[in-house]
């Protein structure tokens, strides 16, 4: 083991990806672990490795995030030129065809808030859901019920003043 260890010795050393070892290059090189070990620290190998690796993941997160943003601008074009087709034909259409369109606008809306990180549904019961509900509740036979009232609302129907008079 009399060779030199070549300027290009840290090129094969980083090459040799998670596997790399002192002792591959010195066995690639015909020198020793130790000459190998004197050379890398002197040229800062290890150092040098986690900021090529760093710049790398850099990089790459960088081109992740165009690539995103890329595809959701294409997405949002393309949706423009549903929602502008489905528009044209609910504007054409007698009102039996133009569910076509209108599920086009829906889903075309949908996708757009859902690109732009916006909530696609909605919780929120409409006045006709809440009065079916509150009525099917106050229906039921269920004296059960007539004590959560009480419990839910301090023992007074909100709504209802206690000076009513009895028909």
């Amino acid at each position: 083991m009399n060779g030199k260890i070549p300027a290009d010795a840290f090129g094969f050393y980083y090459a040799l990806g998670p596997e790399r070892s002192y002792g591959a290059v010195a066995d690639e090189y015909g020198v020793s672990k130790q000459a190998v070990g004197k050379v890398a620290t002197k040229e800062g190998w290890r150092e040098r490795v986690e900021s090529i690796d760093r710049e790398a993941r850099q990089k790459v997160d960088q081109q992740i995030a165009e690539t995103v943003e890329e595809m959701g601008s294409r997405h949002l074009r393309m949706l423009r030129v549903v929602q502008g087709k489905a528009l044209e034909t609910l504007k054409a259409a007698p009102l039996a065809t133009a569910m076509e369109a209108v599920r086009a606008m829906d889903m075309t809306i949908r996708q757009e808030r859902l690109i732009r990180g916006e909530p696609t549904d909605r919780e929120e019961l409409g006045i006709a859901e809440v009065v079916r509900r509150e009525t099917s509740r106050w229906l039921r036979d269920d004296d059960s019920v007539d004590d959560s009232i009480g419990e839910e609302t301090g023992g007074k129907v909100e709504g209802c003043s206690d000076d009513t008079e009895d028909d």
